[in-house]
């Protein structure tokens, strides 16, 4: 079963995790994929994201992919419990995902039922492409692209992170006014969490604690 949790600020909805896994987290192993974060200026989120996984009793296992052997990328993904996608620049992510091979990795271990946890770019690389993205994110950053931004296509939707929130008030309704009549937008904010168990999905709310079940 497709196991994904689809954060815009993972320390924002960190309470939320525990109950999605349904068990005892404590001593499992999350591979730690900070990448996106590297040609960005501003990265506190990362080292937030890190502790708040820490604070749940989980092992960090970082994975730069762009200083680690294909070997080192396939053993970490394949042994830790779980997968974490930090935020940074969705393009860049993808560039380097594809790159280094990681991009099919994951996929596979998401179709072996492998929890997958992302964070912003985390969250939006699952979708079919990212070309929406670029409202939020310079796809500047990422020139072996060259215009082919089809990404994981793990979802059938494209989340929109960080909606409702400064700085990223305006992009987001900049992507809402440009994409709304072609794709399947879900808009979360920094305390809210798409959750996805195979055909159901849901949007989860720290403050509210109220799920909205979108369809199963």
């Amino acid at each position: 079963m497709k196991t994904l949790f689809l954060a815009s600020f993972f320390s924002g909805v960190a309470s939320l995790f525990k109950d999605f896994v349904g068990e005892d987290i404590k001593g499992k192993t999350v591979t730690f994929i900070p990448t996106a974060a590297i040609p960005e200026k501003v990265t506190f989120y990362v080292g937030a994201d890190k502790k708040a996984l820490e604070k749940l009793g989980l092992i960090v296992d970082e994975l730069e992919i762009t200083k680690s052997t294909q070997e080192e990328i396939k053993n970490k993904l394949e042994t830790n419990d779980f997968i974490f996608v930090s935020g940074g620049n969705t393009f860049y992510l993808l560039q380097e995902l594809i790159k280094t091979g990681t991009d099919k990795i994951i996929k596979e271990q998401i179709k072996k039922g492998k929890i997958y946890i992302g964070a912003s770019a985390g969250s939006m690389i699952l979708s079919p492409n990212i070309e929406y993205a670029g409202e939020l994110d310079d796809s500047g950053k990422a020139p072996e692209l060259k215009n082919k931004f089809k990404a994981l296509n793990e979802i059938d939707f494209y989340p929109i992170p960080h909606f409702g929130n400064i700085p990223f008030k305006k992009a987001g309704e900049k992507i809402v006014e440009k994409y709304s009549s072609t794709l399947k937008l879900i808009s979360i904010s920094n305390s809210q969490v798409i959750t996805v168990k195979g055909k159901e999905i849901k949007i989860e709310t720290k403050e509210k604690k109220k799920n909205a079940t979108l369809c199963k």
